[in-house]
């Protein structure tokens, strides 16, 4: 029996994870409908832009999808953003550039995202409690929901940030 890793060539990261090689996909083209579902979930929240931004990089710096943290840095610096805000997301918890909205924003963002840590903590469920309301929560959800689907396509299909010019 071959080995597969002789006869497979792949790119793997420090970590493991494949880089810049995906399935063999045009998710636009080939699933226009679910292209569409998809992309009418990401514009369905309501919440503010730039905290929905912050959320965004956070998921998909967890989710390992360079793809989606290049292009939500992007979106959140045109937004006027501040890029040390933005440097600083990965260690949210130590800095001190976050609202206590933002980091419950941001620790739901995570216990969402890696799920197999188990249920929400209840020190995370307290804070949105504490800083969002109503609809808010569900909008929150919409948004984690949203990227952690999109990190999973953007990975399928391999598909990599613009190179630097």
């Amino acid at each position: 029996m071959d080995d597969p890793t002789t006869t497979t060539e792949v790119s793997m990261s420090a970590g493991g994870i494949a880089q810049g090689h995906g399935l063999d996909l045009d998710f636009r083209h080939d699933a226009p409908e679910a292209h569409r579902a998809l992309a009418a979930l990401t514009r369905a929240s309501t919440l503010d832009h730039g905290l929905a931004e912050l959320m965004k990089v956070r998921a998909s710096q967890i989710n390992r999808c360079a793809y989606c943290v290049d292009l939500h840095v992007g979106l959140a610096l045109k937004g006027g953003e501040h890029q040390r805000r933005l440097h600083a997301v990965a260690t949210w918890h130590e800095s001190p550039f976050f609202s206590d909205r933002e980091r419950a924003a941001l620790a739901l963002t995570e216990a969402l995202t890696r799920m197999d840590l188990g249920p929400i903590p209840e020190a995370v469920r307290s804070a949105v409690d504490e800083h969002f309301v109503g609809a808010e929560r569900s909008q929150l959800v919409v948004v984690i929901a949203g990227i952690t689907a999109w990190n999973r396509v953007m990975a399928a299909a391999g598909d990599q940030p613009r190179p630097i010019d």
